[in-house]
């Protein structure tokens, strides 16, 4: 492992990551693991690419150096960015899984008990065919989840960096609100949060935002597709800042009109269960319990509106196509996981049909502390209500400033 100063965290943090990766290789009888997913890599080795529509894998044995095996044109990302030292690539005329098989081979791996990740988006079922047909003389198990084991606490430096991927979050958000108005499009919103967001330091995010105007915020992830707002009408937003891969999320909702009693009433439900969720998550507490919290208090409402999702989920590293770990751990029902110092979430106790065709968002993204929690985020919960023919409003970003 060569020890460098210029990644996106010490040399230490990594050790940390592989040596308890080890570990629980130990505790279920793996030599090695073949490690694929494009969050597991970055998380481990700080590899990074967009090509990672081509097999790539970092095999990680108990004890001997890891290796990697990428594309040819991608090995200069494990040069320049990582502490592997050990590359294997293939060209484009080449076999990645023959490549696979031969460094395997060549590194005394061939008879050993090798885990993979099974459920992997990046290693689809014909490549695993192909390995199960090569690999003959040692056994292949499914390791999904080995990597994610570690990934489910964030260490304090992960901390960190969530904290400036919120500044590119917020400063998203707060430029969308100023920017939904009558008359624009929902594109013109899409880029002043985008601007805002990269300006504010952030890099390109696993999704783009979500900007929803009028009767499209009922359409299940909708984003901008160039519809001009309309007078009275309310716009969907949904945030996804993004440095060094790690995300955090917001949800708010912009009034173009008075606000009125069943969107009062939304609203404050929204802002009650944050509330009340915050008030108890902590060290201890459930999944499943903290889903609750959130869904007993959506559900009642006489606006007509439903929680139609889980409650929460995990945030923290990822790729297109999504900014979540929920694959990891989401707050559903039935979930008896217990709540741990380090974990992060996006709490989405958001409205879907309020008086049947409006959907709405009052967001955070939290961390849970030693004694209880904390959002990443200061930004103001209340929607935002421009109503027609009133003066100017107190810009999204001024209102924070002088909060």
């Amino acid at each position: 492992m060569r020890r460098r100063e210029d990644m996106t965290f010490a040399p230490e943090e990594y050790e940390r990551r592989i040596a308890e990766l080890r570990e629980r290789m130990a505790a279920r009888l793996l030599d090695a693991v073949i490690i694929t997913d494009p969050e597991n890599l970055i998380y481990l080795t700080d590899y990074q690419t967009t090509g990672y529509s081509f097999f790539q894998a970092l095999v990680v044995p108990l004890e001997d150096e890891p290796f990697m095996i990428t594309r040819a044109m991608e090995e200069s990302n494990v040069i320049e960015r990582t502490w592997v030292e050990v590359t294997r690539p293939y060209p484009d005329t080449g076999d990645a899984i023959q490549q696979l098989i031969a460094a395997l081979t060549e590194f005394g791996l061939a008879t050993k008990r090798i885990g993979y990740e099974r459920n992997s988006y990046f290693f689809p079922a014909y490549q695993q065919d192909r390995i199960h047909t090569s690999f003959q003389r040692g056994t292949l198990r499914d390791c999904f989840g080995i990597v994610e084991e570690g990934r489910r606490r964030k260490s304090p430096a992960e901390i960190e960096i969530m904290t400036r991927a919120a500044i590119a979050t917020q400063a998203g958000i707060a430029a969308g609100l100023d920017a939904a108005q009558p008359g624009v499009t929902e594109n013109d919103i899409g880029a002043a949060i985008s601007a805002a967001m990269f300006r504010a330091g952030g890099e390109p995010p696993a999704v783009m935002p979500y900007v929803a105007s009028g009767p499209r915020s009922m359409i299940g992830h909708a984003t901008w597709e160039g519809r001009e707002v309309q007078p009275g009408e309310h716009v969907f937003l949904e945030v996804g800042g993004c440095y060094r891969r790690y995300h955090t999320a917001m949800m708010r909702t912009v009034i173009l009109d008075d606000l009125s009693p069943s969107m009062e009433k939304a609203q404050e439900r929204m802002k009650m269960a944050l509330r009340e969720l915050k008030a108890e998550m902590r060290p201890g507490l459930t999944v499943s319990d903290a889903d609750s919290i959130v869904r007993n208090i959506i559900t009642d409402n006489d606006v007509d509106a439903r929680l139609v999702t889980r409650s929460g989920y995990s945030i923290g590293i990822a790729f297109p196509p999504s900014w979540d770990e929920g694959y990891i751990l989401s707050l559903n029902p039935g979930d008896f996981t217990v709540l741990e110092e380090g974990m992060t979430f996006h709490v989405i106790p958001w409205m879907w049909g309020v008086d049947g065709d409006k959907t709405v968002g009052i967001s955070d993204t939290i961390r849970i502390t030693a004694d209880g929690c904390a959002s990443f985020f200061d930004l103001p919960e209340d929607f935002t209500v421009k109503p027609a023919g009133a003066a100017p409003l107190l810009s999204a970003v001024d209102a924070v400033e002088e909060a």
